[in-house]
């Protein structure tokens, strides 16, 4: 960074810490990423000495240093009103951290405070601790990725035995050994508050993990323990189980990344056996065979709580699939599996399909990715004609072809409980859809179907189409990336006139031009049940926009209608705001990217003068100038339905700033206005900022990347002194420049 930019930067972000005085509604600021130096941070202190709002103040990525986090520190001392402070990465040592622990002793009422990604030591992490014993309304430390070792682990642990109120403590990404895991240990053998217990990423070993087993013997209220990412192995794996058969309240165990092999995954199964308090257990990334997942498998026979357990990446081969299948057949526990990316291939999808005809609690199974074919499929299948519980599946990613899909249309002659079918990217062709939509023809329980990024085309669309046409049960239905065209889209359009079910479908980035736009808008006419149609990424031109829009004026029913990335163009646009004119339920409407000038604008700005449904409106991406932006401005005059209009990515200047200016003085239902990357300037931004002193209803309200400078960045923190509606403040370092 030049000085020059470091001048600009500084003079901006000081307006803001002296309007932050007498601010009397932010709530929350934002100035992570904003290259604020320990001069700006003394500002933002002073500052913060007499505001009386500001709840939440995040400065993460910055470089205040020790000294900027002494000016904080002081400041925190009188202050009453902050309780979220977030000081991470911001090269603050022990200095820093010993002001801060000086400004708890005083302070009451900051609740969470955030130094990781610093360079505290164990100096630093000690005061905390002897801040930690005073009275203290603390919750949540945060000292992840220090420099803290043993002893500033041990002067920690020394504070929990008489603190009362912290009840999360992170301290992930150090160099604490055995030792001070030792030393955290013995603390939570009395500590009665501490609820979650950050020690990832750190050098504990099987002694450190022996000692947390034998504390969560009498430790009554910690509920997560996070030991990812160290080297305990099977003495820990054993030392932690051990814990387990007695422990009631752990409920979550992280013990990823830890080299634990069968011996250590035997000891956590059996006391699964007897546990009865821990849902989730994550053991991925370790050295886990055939033995260890034996075991689980017979864990789950009688355990009655474990929800959730992660195993991915270990030595899973299809043999031990095989095993733990077995495990789900009588579990009465487990809802979901996700085995996502486990290579299982057809035997391992056998395999878990035999579960599947017994097992009456999974209600979700994940086997995207695995290479699963048609013999794997029809396994599957097959299960699914029994199986009475099962409500989603996921298939994706895999290479399932005719026979596997053909055995999916015979399971739902009988199956009445699977709704959710995604299918996206396999193998699918014209001819492997024609058989399986016969059976869609009859009503299935399935309400969704997803089989986007196929390659159908239209032969299969039409089949698709031929059983929505008497089919009653699917709502949302996605063909995105499928090689549809016109054709294809005639055919589900004659569909829609007659089904009575259909209320989402997703037909973005095919080959859809003016034609089949025109169909779609047929149907459209009569259609009583969808509400969303994405037609986004397709050719469809200024004929299909007028047909779409013809359509819209006695559709009664479609609430959304997405057109970003068409060809539709100034005169197809304009045909669709002349329907918003009559149409009444239409409330979003997404026309990014769609070559759309002023004079496409002026047409808009008509049709929202007028009474309109429509709350959402994207512009974004366009070539609407001042002349447009003016047109809209007047029309928001007198509007009364408009809460969000996004304009970023155009080539708005002051003109059409001063013009939206003066809107915001009357209109009384916009919330959001987003004007991102125009040219709207210092002179822009002053006409804008004026009005946001009064204006009562706009919540958010963006202006990054738009050339404002200095003195549009300092009028623009003048009028957040008395605006009463803006909550949030997101200042980036793009947002505003020379």
């Amino acid at each position: 960074m030049t000085a020059t930019s470091q001048h600009i930067q500084s003079n901006e972000n000081q307006a803001l810490f002296e309007a932050l005085e007498t601010i009397s509604t932010l709530t929350t600021l934002n100035l992570n990423f904003t290259s604020i130096g320990e001069n700006e941070a003394q500002a933002l202190a002073n500052a913060l000495k007499t505001n009386s709002t500001l709840t939440t103040l995040k400065l993460r990525n910055n470089s205040i240093k020790d000294s900027g986090a002494q000016a904080l520190a002081e400041a925190l001392k009188t202050n009453s009103t902050l309780i979220t402070l977030e000081l991470g990465n911001n090269s603050i040592a022990d200095d820093g951290a010993q002001a801060m622990a000086e400004a708890l002793k005083a302070n009451s009422n900051l609740i969470t405070l955030e130094l990781g990604f610093n360079s505290i030591a164990d100096d630093g992490a000690q005061a905390l601790a002897e801040a930690l014993k005073t009275k203290s309304t603390l919750t949540t430390l945060e000292l992840g990725y220090n420099s803290i070792e043993d002893s500033g682990a041990q002067a920690l642990a020394e504070a929990l035995m008489t603190n009362s109120t912290l009840t999360n403590l992170e301290l992930k990404g150090n160099t604490i050994g055995d030792d001070g895991a030792q030393a955290l240990a013995e603390a939570l053998k009395t500590n009665s508050t501490l609820t979650t217990l950050d020690l990832r990423d750190n050098l504990i070993k099987g002694n450190g993990a022996q000692a947390l087993g034998e504390a969560h013997k009498t430790n009554s209220t910690l509920m997560t323990l996070e030991l990812g990412h160290n080297s305990i192995g099977d003495d820990g794996a054993q030392g932690l189980a051990e814990a387990l058969k007695s422990n009631s309240t752990l409920a979550t165990l992280n013990l990823r990344y830890n080299s634990i092999k069968d011996s250590g995954a035997q000891a956590l199964a059996e006391a699964l056996k007897t546990n009865s308090s821990l849902t989730t257990l994550d053991l991925q990334q370790n050295k886990i065979w055939y033995k260890g997942l034996l075991a689980f498998s017979e864990a789950f026979k009688s355990n009655t709580n474990l929800r959730t357990l992660n195993l991915h990446n270990n030595l899973i081969e299809n043999k031990i699939v095989f095993a733990w299948a077995e495990a789900l057949k009588p579990n009465s526990t487990l809802t979901t599996l996700d085995l996502y990316n486990k290579s299982i291939k057809d035997d391992g999808a056998q395999a878990l399909a035999e579960a599947l005809m017994t097992n009456s609690t999974l209600t979700t199974l994940k086997l995207r990715k695995n290479s699963i074919k048609d013999s794997g499929a029809q396994a599957l299948a097959e299960a699914l004609q029994t199986n009475s519980t099962l409500t989603t599946l996921d298939l994706q990613q895999n290479e399932i072809w005719y026979k596997g899909l053909l055995a999916f249309s015979e399971a739902f002659k009988s199956n009445t409980n699977l709704s959710t079918l995604d299918l996206r990217n396999n193998l699918i062709r014209n001819k492997v859809i024609l058989a399986w939509a016969r059976t869609l023809k009859t009503n299935t329980p399935l309400a969704t179907l997803n089989l986007g990024y196929n390659s159908i085309g239209d032969d299969g669309a039409q089949a698709l189409a031929e059983a929505l046409e008497t089919n009653s049960t699917l709502v949302t239905l996605y063909l995105w990336s499928n090689f549809i065209t016109d054709n294809g889209c005639h055919a589900l359009s004659k569909a829609l006139k007659t089904n009575s079910t259909l209320a989402t479908l997703d037909l973005q980035n095919n080959s859809l031009g003016d034609e089949g736009a025109q169909a779609l808008a047929g149907a459209i006419k009569t259609n009583s049940t969808l509400t969303a149609l994405d037609l986004m990424s397709n050719p469809i031109g200024d004929v299909g926009a007028h047909a779409l829009g013809e359509a819209l004026k006695s559709n009664s029913t479609l609430t959304s209608l997405y057109l970003w990335s068409n060809s539709i163009g100034d005169n197809g646009a304009h045909v669709l705001f002349e329907a918003l004119k009559s149409n009444s339920t239409l409330t979003t409407l997404d026309l990014q990217s769609n070559a759309i000038t002023d004079n496409g604008a002026h047409g808009l700005a008509e049709a929202l003068k007028i009474k309109s449904a429509l709350t959402t409106l994207y512009l974004m991406s366009n070539f609407i100038g001042d002349d447009g932006a003016q047109a809209l401005a007047q029309a928001l005059k007198t509007n009364s339905t408009l809460t969000t209009l996004n304009l970023r990515t155009n080539s708005i200047g002051y003109e059409g700033a001063h013009a939206l200016a003066e809107a915001l003085r009357t209109n009384s239902t916009l919330t959001s206005l987003y004007l991102m990357s125009n040219s709207i300037g210092v002179n822009g931004a002053q006409v804008l900022s004026e009005e946001l002193k009064t204006n009562l209803t706009l919540t958010a309200f963006e202006l990054q990347n738009n050339s404002i400078g200095d003195k549009g960045a300092q009028v623009y923190s003048e009028a957040l002194e008395t605006n009463l509606t803006l909550t949030t403040l997101y200042v980036w370092r793009d947002s505003i420049g020379p």
